[in-house]
């Protein structure tokens, strides 16, 4: 499962970049590829460089395009099923900030902290 997702990772970055009409898609990144166990269904996702309505946008763009997506997969990759394309945004870095905002927000700022080690 892991290999099809990463080889249709590959293609749609390559379909998206080269491929796809629609100039709503905007700057996108195809990040992640995860398949159902039954190799049914693929989850795309995808980040967006931009603010919340370029994301909105580019998402719409590319659910539109899955179509497409999805026929050429399926003549590139030689699949017996084509699976069924759901286009998710990708939320690592939104998180992943989110996170470092928390910690930064609860850490003293380095220097600033007085030592408990230290003799005085």
């Amino acid at each position: 499962m892991r290999r099809v997702g990463d080889q249709m990772r590959a293609v749609l970055a390559e379909l998206v970049q080269h491929d796809v009409q629609d100039p709503g898609v905007g700057f996108v990144t195809v990040t992640e590829v995860r398949m159902s166990s039954d190799l049914q269904y693929a989850t795309v996702f995808v980040s967006v460089m931009g603010d919340g309505e370029a994301e909105v946008q580019s998402l719409a763009s590319m659910r539109r395009a899955a179509p497409f997506l999805r026929s050429e997969i399926g003549k590139r990759l030689r699949l017996r099923h084509t699976p069924e394309l759901r286009i998710q945004l990708d939320q690592t870095l939104a998180q992943s900030d989110r996170i470092e905002e928390l910690l930064s927000a609860n850490l003293p700022a380095s220097g600033d902290e007085e030592r408990d080690d230290e003799i005085d």
